[in-house]
């Protein structure tokens, strides 16, 4: 398949979990303790709860429901043929086809929030993960060259990470395994803690992407926004991608692990070139103190390792290109979220005034090599 003569990868296209996912894939050992979604007249409602029926993940105040308004009303009109089949592996699909996708990389929707719970432990927190991984198998196999499972990694516990990602590479033939941008454990992103999963990536070809989600977390930045969840939508993501990448940019984490890939995903990008300046700043002022094992400049570790993906119409994004090149972005539809342009959103892409030299890098070049197709 080639849309107006390109070939497309989507480098972060979402699924919508069946709501008993976790009740049907969990060990039996956790079946009691499983997470189950809600549904509700909203065909895209996100909510976990426990067994007892209380929320599942802290979420933001009632006064943020984002089922009102004319984006819900036309995101239901779109979606809601698509819920009312289940949100199946056909369903995904179509709706590639629908938008010119070739191969589609696929992270999670309510998965985002499944490991961001007060009540978890390490050893629950695995039997997640090992769940939905279970689950996307299953998915992909639909099609599994052009569906592609990002599997999810619990940071509770490096052991469990390991052998989890160890085993999405393995056996269930993933390209990428996933974490939230923001921390869910007392770790932050430059801490050895995380070490054993970095190696372990570099030794499996694995990448990694960052996803962040709106609606939950634990210490987010986009709390401090409360109850305006249209100025949480906007802050959110962004500044929580961008405190990682500093992290892992700035914070030696590229420097100890040369082979690392890592994208920072669904956050807009026209903010980088902005933040290397200011990194390369900070670490020519400071780096001997506080970033003694920094060879290069953290702008240079970026261009080695990550890249970050624009938004369909992102009309200021030619600002990176030509401050960063065009081999570090990478194009997502965002199917099935509300914010999404489906099923314009390659229509959009391609109106974007980009050459098309770019255009082919960041549609198909430059998550070819991220995900070492």
């Amino acid at each position: 398949m080639a849309k107006n003569g390109f070939k497309i990868i989507d480098s972060d296209m979402h699924i919508m979990e069946p709501p008993d996912l976790w009740e049907k894939y969990i060990d039996k050992k956790f079946r009691d303790r499983a997470p189950r979604g809600v549904t509700s007249n909203n065909v895209r409602d996100l909510r976990l709860v426990h067994p007892d029926g209380t929320e599942w993940a802290h979420k933001s105040t009632p006064k943020n429901d984002t089922s009102r308004g004319k984006n819900f009303e036309a995101k239901q009109d779109i979606f809601g043929n698509d819920a009312a089949r289940g949100w199946t592996s056909e369903v995904q699909l179509e709706a590639m086809d629908i938008e010119g996708i070739d191969i589609a990389v696929l992270y999670p929707t309510r998965g985002l929030r499944a490991l961001v719970d007060d009540r978890l432990d390490a050893e629950f927190a695995a039997a997640i993960a090992r769940a939905y991984n279970d689950w996307m198998y299953d998915f992909c196999q639909q099609d599994p060259k052009r569906l592609i499972g990002a599997g999810m990694i619990s940071p509770y516990s490096m052991e469990d990470a390991v052998s989890e990602a160890r085993r999405c590479a393995e056996q269930l033939g993933f390209r990428a395994i996933f974490l939230r941008a923001n921390p869910l454990v007392e770790h932050q992103w430059q801490s050895d803690y995380y070490d054993p999963l970095w190696d372990a990536l570099e030794a499996l070809n694995l990448s990694l992407g960052f996803h962040e989600s709106t609606g939950t977390g634990k210490n987010q930045v986009g709390e401090r926004l409360e109850p305006n969840f249209m100025l949480r939508r906007v802050f959110a993501q962004p500044i929580e991608q961008m405190l990682a990448l500093g992290c892992f940019c700035g914070g030696g984490v590229f420097a100890r692990h040369p082979k690392l890939r890592v994208a920072f995903l669904e956050a807009n990008c026209s903010w980088l070139p902005w933040l290397l300046w200011r990194l390369d700043e900070a670490w020519e002022l400071d780096g001997d103190v506080f970033a003694p094992d920094l060879k290069m400049k953290p702008s240079d570790y970026f261009k080695r390792h990550c890249v970050v993906s624009i938004e369909p119409d992102e009309v200021i994004a030619n600002n990176v290109i030509e401050q960063v090149g065009n081999g570090h972005l990478v194009f997502s539809t965002d199917y099935p979220h509300v914010d999404s342009r489906y099923p314009e959103a390659v229509n959009h892409f391609l109106k974007l005034p980009l050459a098309e030299t770019d255009k082919r890098k960041i549609l198909w070049d430059n998550c070819a090599a991220y995900y070492a197709m």
